[in-house]
């Protein structure tokens, strides 16, 4: 696949600023320090990546009410890198039933990594298939995420083919430019089962989900001040171990990507059956081939 196949017009920002932003923007919303965390991972160094990237691994996590959600098993899992020299930006989607070696655990699911270490255990994980440390991991609750899209009035996204499912959307969804409210969009971002390509094409909608909220952020995003409001309410409203200087380096790079400079891969694999449970075993060449060719610049050249 070509650089020009692998280039979306996908106005990309990392998962923690959207997220920071719509709490600013949609107080309504609710979100306490319980449903945001981002964690710095302090393994994390310049051997892995230069000094002008930021990789942050965004997940969302199961965790019912009263769970620590940065302790049960993960979904929605993509390793985001910003080069804020360049402008570049790089998304790498890691399907959640990836069936890896997780450090001192053994071989599982990947997103199990989050159950048995948290964030530390997960970056760690993720980070030995793709050659990739994350700087920080960015966990939220799929409630609140739904609660923060319709915060903001939705968002539109571009379906490519129709897909439903029986339980989250019997009805399905129609190809072409659709809105989705939040739990549509939280649907649309978890449906698996009757997509042709399951956990590989669910990330990929993962990504055309978060397409649909930058560009609704980006109506927002010229305005004076705001965002550093995005910053003050993440600090106010997330639960993290990262500084205010931080904060606001990741949402200037984040703010600084430009659009022709996005390249977005997933992790391919095969399907597989591992004690009567469905798996995807990925291709870790690929994988590392992916980590390669983004770690020092967040650009992707091709996605084989």
């Amino acid at each position: 696949m070509t650089r020009r196949h692998v280039r979306r017009g996908l106005k990309l920002v990392v998962l923690a600023l959207v997220v920071a932003i719509c709490a600013a923007v949609a107080p309504e919303s609710s979100v306490k320090p319980t449903d945001l965390a981002l964690v710095k991972i302090k393994s994390a160094t310049s051997v892995d990546v230069s000094p002008d990237v930021v990789w942050i691994m965004a997940v969302g996590s199961d965790a019912r009410p009263g769970e620590d959600m940065t302790h049960t098993r993960g979904d929605a899992l993509q390793l985001i890198g910003l080069n804020t020299k360049t402008g570049a930006a790089a998304a790498i989607g890691v399907p959640r039933d990836s069936w890896v070696a997780i450090p001192g655990v053994g071989n599982d699911k990947i997103n199990a990594a989050l159950y048995y270490g948290g964030p530390e255990l997960l970056a760690e994980t993720v980070g030995n298939l793709v050659g990739i440390q994350p700087d920080y991991v960015f966990v939220t609750r799929f409630e609140k995420f739904k609660n923060m899209v319709n915060g903001i009035g939705g968002i539109d996204v571009h379906n490519p083919i129709y897909f439903d499912d029986t339980y989250l959307k019997p009805l399905g969804f129609e190809p072409g430019k659709i809105h989705l409210n939040g739990y549509l969009a939280l649907a649309f971002s978890r449906i698996r089962h009757n997509l042709l390509r399951g956990d590989f094409d669910r990330s990929a909608n993962q990504q055309r989900v978060l397409e649909g909220i930058q560009a609704k952020i980006r109506e927002r995003a010229s305005r004076p001040g705001w965002i550093e409001a995005g910053v003050l309410s993440a600090i106010e409203n997330m639960a993290t171990d990262a500084s205010p200087s931080d904060l606001y380096r990741l949402a200037r790079a984040a703010a600084a990507v430009k659009p022709s400079k996005i390249t977005t891969c997933v992790v391919q694999g095969g399907i597989g059956d591992i004690g009567g449970a469905s798996v995807v075993l990925p291709y870790t060449d690929q994988a590392a081939r992916l980590g390669d060719l983004a770690r020092t610049d967040a650009t992707l050249e091709s996605c084989d």
